[in-house]
């Protein structure tokens, strides 16, 4: 069951086995935000979402944070020539502050 709860927000009804949802605790919180984690990773695997928007949802700050979050889960993007040359002339920027 699928109903949306508030304007950008939708309320998900999974029947899980206890024995796996007991994993992410008592609380239906941590349930919530390894489904949430979960699908937002499948979303970067298949394309549909950038980085940053992954990033977003997830409230992850920075870009470093990400990177950690993503290789935790086995998740590496492609990297592109413009990602290393921005990336280098950030690691520029702070080095000569």
């Amino acid at each position: 069951m699928i109903r949306v709860i508030m304007r950008g927000a939708m309320q998900v009804t999974l029947e899980l086995p206890e024995e796996l949802a007991d994993v992410f605790g008592p609380s239906p919180a941590g349930l919530s935000r390894a489904a949430l984690e979960a699908l937002t990773l499948e979303a970067l695997r298949a394309g549909r979402f950038t980085e940053q928007k992954a990033r977003q949802l997830l409230g992850i700050a920075t870009r470093y944070e990400m990177d950690g979050f993503l290789k935790a889960h086995g998740l590496l993007l492609p990297l592109t020539a413009e990602d290393i040359e921005r990336d280098a002339a950030t690691a520029l920027q702070y080095r000569a502050r």
